[in-house]
């Protein structure tokens, strides 16, 4: 099965997701998005998170909400796992239990250009792959050909998915000065 593990701490989903995960499924041709709820990014202040618990309730409740949305599974593996808490470890377990499912991380534009900072970056390339879908501001074509001069064999896809322009933290702040941000939920 095809999957694609797109994570992340969804505080809160949006529209941008659903468009993303409908992309994958719809468009992209995976069989599977397993929606990942993270515990915390650590490359993202920890103070504007909910709880690991709250977050993955949310992200249930709002997937439920979208019965178009066909093959997508939310998932709390990285809540019930021991940190630290890197992709790597995530795609392993995954791999694990899952072992005849060829597995894809989704990334936007921005996490490509950070990408060599993250735990055996290489081996994601190498071993998982990477879906990148793009993000005002950053040249995914760019980034991509620097990568591949490091090993040609990385698996790096760019995704011709919509523009995702709202951010969750546009959205927590929209909320946080009374504005109603209700269009952009999932």
């Amino acid at each position: 099965m095809k999957t694609a593990v797109y994570s992340g701490s969804f505080n809160p989903l949006h529209i941008g997701h659903l468009a993303i995960m409908q992309y994958m499924t719809d468009i992209a041709g995976f069989d599977r998005v397993m929606l990942i709820v993270s515990p915390q990014n650590p490359f993202k202040d920890a103070s504007a998170n909910e709880t690991g618990a709250a977050r993955y309730k949310a992200a249930c409740e709002a997937v439920a909400r979208h019965p178009e949305l066909k093959g997508v599974e939310v998932s709390d593996i990285e809540l019930t796992m021991a940190p630290p808490h890197y992709t790597i470890r995530t795609l392993d377990t995954l791999r694990a239990m899952f072992p005849e499912d060829d597995f894809t991380i989704v990334v936007g534009a921005d996490n490509l250009e950070s990408f060599p900072r993250w735990k055996d970056y290489s081996r994601i390339l190498t071993e998982y792959g990477i879906a990148v879908y793009p993000r005002k501001g950053f040249h995914r074509g760019h980034l991509k050909a620097r990568l591949l001069k490091e090993s040609p064999s990385y698996r790096i896809s760019l995704l011709n998915a919509p523009m995702v322009t709202i951010s969750s933290t546009e959205i927590r702040e929209g909320l946080a000065s009374g504005k109603d941000m209700s269009l952009y939920l999932m």
